[in-house]
């Protein structure tokens, strides 16, 4: 069960520091920021479990649909688009920090005139997903002093996932996917924040055919009808519209989950997310699949902070 766990760093903890330190540019004696900005969606869900609310985040009405927790407060500033941030409003904002992932680097060169950047790289092609979001989650932590914080997230979320592990009642193989319009879905297999999950648990992914750098297939429904032993997995939130489709939909009641009563719908996890959609994903799964019933196995063993 999640060898990843078991993997530690080798050395002293103040050496890993200093390097990540280092490799950040950041002078460890300079003290953590504390208005801090990003514009990356899983940079934000992450500081928010580290305890840590920032002070501007894109796309804020965005976020609560796709991301949903951990919510962002109120008072958080929208700073306008991922890709194109407001950049007046960032300079009046005068932040101390602005961390993007990997993905935005393209803006990198603009937001360094406003303040300093740092980068943390999540998705990879070729990585471990698993580890390089443990890697991920240490390094925002060091960005804003919450190293401590951080080794506490990722051994609560190792206990969520032994404890949901040692609980399930079934093992019968998912399908995990979102709709984008009535017919066709995204369907998540290997590269993916779910997949992911699923191999630390072990939960066998029905779906194996191959996926982009995100992790996921785009089917029909009638792509998956040929999996009559599945249980499928409907991820929110659904396009307007779908639902009322879908009950009068002919292709619909072919898909064997269906038809069987093998279908559950969890609320929106960001599918592109770190260690803290991870966690949440784990959660939802297991309020909506069988699991043991015994005294050990009480649903709030399975709960890592919101």
């Amino acid at each position: 069960m999640t060898q990843a766990f078991a993997a530690q760093r080798r050395g002293p903890r103040w050496l890993c520091w200093f390097g990540l330190a280092v490799a950040l540019s950041l002078p460890l004696a300079q003290a953590a920021p504390q208005r801090i900005i990003t514009v990356d969606w899983t940079v934000a869900e992450t500081l928010l479990l580290l305890g840590v609310t920032p002070l501007g985040v894109a796309q804020k009405a965005a976020y609560d649909d796709w991301v949903a927790a951990p919510a962002l407060p109120a008072e958080v500033v929208d700073v306008g688009l991922r890709m194109q941030p407001n950049r007046e409003l960032l300079a009046a904002l005068q932040p101390d920090l602005i961390i993007l992932s990997s993905f935005y680097n393209s803006i990198r060169p603009t937001l360094q005139q406003i303040a300093p950047v740092a980068s943390v790289a999540l998705y990879q092609p070729g990585e471990d997903l698993w580890q390089r979001l443990f890697t991920a989650t240490r390094e925002v932590a060091a960005l804003v002093g919450r190293q401590r914080q951080g080794e506490r997230l990722l051994q609560r979320l190792q206990q969520q996932l032994t404890a949901i592990d040692q609980c399930l009642a079934s093992r019968r193989p998912l399908l995990v996917v979102q709709f984008i319009d009535a017919r066709h879905l995204r369907v998540y297999g290997a590269n993916s924040l779910f997949h992911a999950v699923l191999q630390q648990l072990p939960l066998p992914n029905a779906w194996q055919r191959p996926t982009n750098d995100w992790g996921f297939s785009t089917a029909t429904l009638e792509e998956l009808a040929v999996y009559p032993e599945a249980r499928l997995l409907v991820v929110e939130p659904l396009p307007l519209g779908v639902a009322e489709q879908l009950q009068h939909s002919g292709l619909w009641p072919l898909i064997p989950a269906v038809r069987e009563q093998r279908v559950a719908t969890v609320p929106a996890v960001w599918s592109y997310g770190g260690l803290a959609a991870a966690s949440r994903f784990a959660r939802e799964l297991a309020q909506v699949l069988p699991m043991q019933v015994s005294a050990e196995c009480r649903r709030e063993r399975y709960v890592l902070a919101q």
